[in-house]
């Protein structure tokens, strides 16, 4: 049985469609908290830019001799609308020929689009929290400042999260639907080998 299910092909649609929510939502978010600011700063990561209290957060990293951070020292926003774009399409396409060889491929897409965006993150933060400035007002010793990949971490007087934004957690529902079509066809690929003589 080659051909996807009428339910596996709905799921690998409804997904495609969630996907592109990351044109129109903030991906990731980093927050920042400390006794000078209770309300918190925060950055918002989307596919294509920066927003959010980028400006003030630049100025307190400044004096720990951390980088600047702008649109520029994320490359990645040029080309990762296309790649989004493509796994889109191609999802798409799965949906409408409806070939178990596609809906594997699209999962295989999807998930190298995650690990790909947490490595990503994971470098950005090691190089933004490790290379700093030896010349800095405040220095401290064996410290560094990499943000948490995902969760909370506190960095001297500042509380610091890292996590998906709205963007981000209807991305990690859409690959879900996919990995359910996969459960679901590999359940419906058993049933049928039990079933043959």
């Amino acid at each position: 049985m080659e051909k996807l299910s009428l339910l596996n092909r709905l799921l690998v649609l409804t997904a495609s469609c969630l996907m592109v929510a990351a044109y129109f939502t903030p991906l990731w978010q980093i927050s920042l908290w400390a006794p000078q600011y209770p309300e918190g700063l925060n950055m918002k990561i989307w596919i294509d830019r920066l927003s959010g209290d980028v400006t003030i957060i630049n100025g307190v990293n400044h004096y720990i001799g951390m980088k600047h951070i702008g649109d520029e020292m994320f490359p990645e926003f040029q080309y990762i609308i296309y790649i989004i774009g493509s796994i889109i399409v191609f999802g798409f396409l799965t949906a409408l020929i409806a070939k178990r060889w596609a809906l594997y491929t699209f999962f295989g897409m999807v998930g190298l689009l995650g690990i790909g965006v947490l490595v990503d993150m994971y470098l950005w933060g090691y190089d933004y929290g490790h290379n700093l400035d030896p010349t800095a007002a405040i220095k401290v010793p064996g410290m560094s400042y990499q943000p948490p990949l995902i969760g909370y971490k506190e960095l001297l007087n500042f509380l610091a999260y890292s996590g998906p934004d709205t963007g981000g957690w209807i991305l990690g529902g859409a690959a879900t639907l996919v990995v359910l079509a996969i459960i679901i066809d590999f359940r419906n690929k058993s049933k049928l080998k039990n079933t043959l003589p």
